[in-house]
């Protein structure tokens, strides 16, 4: 395939306006037909070898959406999907923002009854889901307003020996019953496909809902974000604005989830606005990192740290001439300084020129916000906020802004700032206030400072949402699971430090008078916990206590909790 040497998005730029760029009246589906018009035959995505066309690509989408649409989904309609980073998912979520449908879009190893409670919520009739889903899904759909349930597999998309093979070995996902005509497969649900018009979004149309992304919020409780399409074309632009070195026909390595800002924003909408390839990459496998590094040559990486520190364990990555590296970003979690420094020197020694960069971001923000990467770049920084977007510090429950230099919690302002919180005002006033100057301010819960050279240093956590390799988890929630049990008094969760997923979850529980502290009990809470949260919510610690501290103003005292557990790594 030829190679592009410029990005389509160039003509957007626009020092005159606020922002220095122009956001297109366009919809996310919009805004890659533009890089489909400027290289048909570039390879939009590419999955375990398959490569898929732009052109193709938006053949797939217009089709698919003409399924959806056959199906009785409408502008404005919210479709539910709970799948891997796949083909499938990719062409779901553009083919309903083609017919201005929203996406719901959940991880696919939530626990059950978080997602009757996320479909309930939204009132999603029509749902997507990866196999692995499907006796969940069999097991609370009476309990939904559900009407269709589509059902695909991560191997149909794979090269066709591989898809067979996979097929076998995976057959036994498909638990739900076959004669239900609410079930249908995703190559049944394709045949349903008719001619449907495109919906084109103009001026104040481009803010409304394209996309619920979830996470907890400033408070933990979990929120359901909304996101626009000028939410996700303005982050385009400004990615495209700023990795200055990248062209039409790099890949990215879609490593990251798509239920995530980070995973959706910047692995597959980025690299569609720099008409890029996106090497889809369902499932994280650290034993085949090196394969999977070596077969792609992707120009780009986004991890959390701990992919990075994969990248150094890894058997075979050793071996590799990383020349064709022209960025690694670091995001979702603070990048220890100590494995700056490795991965840099491992970079340096195997022929690559760049060092990693920091970023920070939040799915209320899309994804990034600022970036530690050219002119912008400082070690030990998050760097300065991209293209658009501004930044601020400001005292911790105020709108009070703060001098250069000093610590408080750190405010955003900027095109990709969300909607706000989904039938949730209350939470959604708190997060996103009007400041003095009139604009209104993303207020993040997290402290920092910015120097005098504009350069933002990340400090912590001013709430209480702790991070599991790259992912939230909130305390809250998992205090209100195990509070569910009718023997346990009182829950408090705190973070401890582990030498791999960065924190885990520790939990210190009172239990109610003649409930014995004892193995069994454990276990059984254990076991509740496995069953109402993520994996990765579930605590490692458990510890049965009598009393709980408490402050002189007779509140839980969290932090005597949080410096207890900070001597108790887990490795």
């Amino acid at each position: 395939m030829s190679k592009v040497s410029a990005n389509p998005f160039f003509k957007f730029e626009n020092p005159n306006s606020a922002l220095g760029f122009d956001v297109p009246d366009t919809s996310m589906f919009g805004m890659l037909k533009i890089s489909a018009e400027n290289q048909p035959n570039e390879s939009a995505y590419e999955y375990f070898g398959n490569e898929c066309s732009y052109k193709n690509l938006v053949e797939k989408i217009e089709k698919i959406s003409g399924a959806y649409h056959a199906s009785g989904v409408r502008k404005g309609d919210i479709v539910t999907i709970i799948m891997p980073n796949t083909p499938e998912a990719v062409i779901s979520i553009y083919a309903l923002n083609r017919i201005g449908a929203v996406a719901n879009i959940l991880h696919p190893l939530s626990a059950q009854e978080e997602i009757k409670n996320h479909i309930n919520r939204v009132k999603s009739k029509i749902l997507l889901c990866v196999d692995i889903c499907s006796e969940k899904i069999a097991n609370i759909i009476d309990e939904t307003p559900l009407k269709q349930v589509i059902v695909a597999s991560a191997g149909n998309s794979m090269p066709a020996v591989m898809k067979t093979l996979y097929a076998l070995k995976c057959i036994k996902n498909y638990k739900y019953d076959k004669s239900d005509k609410r079930y249908i497969s995703w190559d049944e649900f394709s045949k349903k496909s008719k001619d449907v018009a495109e919906y084109y979004p103009n001026g104040d149309a481009n803010n409304e809902v394209a996309v619920i992304l979830h996470s907890g919020g400033t408070t933990g409780t979990p929120k359901d974000i909304m996101l626009s399409n000028r939410n996700f074309n303005a982050f385009g632009i400004q990615a495209v604005l700023t990795l200055r070195d990248v062209r039409a026909g790099d890949k990215i390595l879609a490593i990251l989830p798509i239920f995530h800002g980070f995973g959706l924003g910047v692995c597959v909408h980025v690299s569609f606005c720099f008409g890029a390839c996106s090497v889809l990459i369902p499932q994280f496998n650290a034993k085949k990192f090196a394969n999977t590094l070596k077969k792609y040559k992707p120009t780009m990486i986004f991890g959390v740290p701990t992919l990075y520190d994969a990248l150094l364990k890894a058997k075979g990555t050793d071996k590799i001439d990383f020349s064709f590296l022209k960025y690694a970003v670091s995001g979702g979690d603070t990048l220890p300084e100590k494995l700056e420094k490795s991965v840099n020197e491992f970079l340096a020694a195997h022929n690559s020129s760049i060092k990693i960069c920091e970023g920070y971001g939040m799915t209320e923000g899309l994804a990034a916000l600022s970036l530690s990467v050219g002119d912008n770049y400082k070690s030990r920084t998050i760097g300065k906020p991209l293209i658009g977007t501004e930044m601020c510090i400001v005292e911790p429950g105020t709108t009070n802004i703060l001098p250069a230099g000093e610590d408080g919690e750190l405010c955003v302002s900027g095109p990709t700032v969300m909607i706000g919180y989904r039938n949730n005002p209350e939470e959604t006033e708190n997060t996103l206030r009007i400041h003095a100057d009139g604009k209104t301010w993303l207020h993040t819960g997290d402290m920092a400072s910015i120097d005098s050279d504009g350069f933002v240093h990340y400090k912590l956590r001013i709430k209480r949402m702790m991070i599991t390799s790259g992912f939230n988890v909130y305390p809250t929630q998992i205090e209100s699971v195990i509070e569910e049990l009718d023997f346990v008094e009182k829950c408090v969760v705190v973070a401890v430090p582990h030498q791999y997923k960065k924190e885990v979850a520790k939990a210190y529980i009172v239990l109610k008078n003649g409930t014995e502290k004892s193995e069994k009990t454990q276990n059984e809470i254990r076991e509740y916990c496995k069953k109402k949260l993520m994996h990765y919510s579930v605590p490692y610690k458990y510890e049965f206590v009598d009393l709980l501290p408490k402050t002189a103003y007779n509140k839980i005292d969290f932090m005597k909790l949080q410096k207890e557990s900070a001597r108790e790594a887990v490795c």
